[in-house]
């Protein structure tokens, strides 16, 4: 196990430790989260399906995430984020999911909503954690410390076994 897929490797063990199968709701990640995952050889018992929901329909036909949830406070919103938690979860009859929703860059970003804010969820039953943060560079950087990060979310739900 090298440096690059440590951490998908140990998430992947705690989720084959605890019984539980995962799922993924992608947005400014756009899929890379479950690529990550997919990198760890038997992944295929603890997770069966992602979501990539790039646009605000796609968030909720998919995900059922409330039209006045995306109108009131943005798709990128702690709010937002809870939603698409929750909702893929549930949607994919997963024990846990973890979600992202941010803007990537270069373009996009507002003074209240900057080029790299992302909101990261990790949703374990009816409980959800959500954080937020903002990455600095370019669109791949945003994107690829989204990954990381969300994957460290997960693996920080799985080992306190708890939000």
């Amino acid at each position: 196990m090298d440096e690059f897929n440590a951490r998908e490797e140990k998430v992947a063990a705690l989720l084959k430790e605890k019984g539980l199968k995962v799922t993924t709701a992608e947005s400014c990640t756009g899929g890379l989260i479950a690529g990550t995952l997919v990198n760890v050889s038997g992944i295929s018992s603890q997770f069966e399906e992602g979501y990539v929901t790039y646009s605000n329909e796609a968030k909720e036909r998919l995900l059922g995430v409330h039209h006045e949830t995306l109108e009131k406070f943005g798709a990128v919103s702690e709010e937002t984020a809870r939603e698409m938690a929750l909702g893929a979860r549930h949607r994919a009859g997963a024990d846990i999911s973890v979600i992202s929703t941010g803007i990537a860059g270069p373009e996009g970003g507002t003074k209240e909503k900057p080029v790299g804010l992302v909101y990261l969820g990790c949703a374990l039953g009816d409980n959800v954690a959500v954080e937020r943060h903002i990455f600095p560079g370019n669109r791949w950087e945003v994107r690829h410390a989204s990954t990381q990060a969300a994957l460290q979310l997960l693996e920080k739900v799985l080992t306190e076994d708890k939000i």
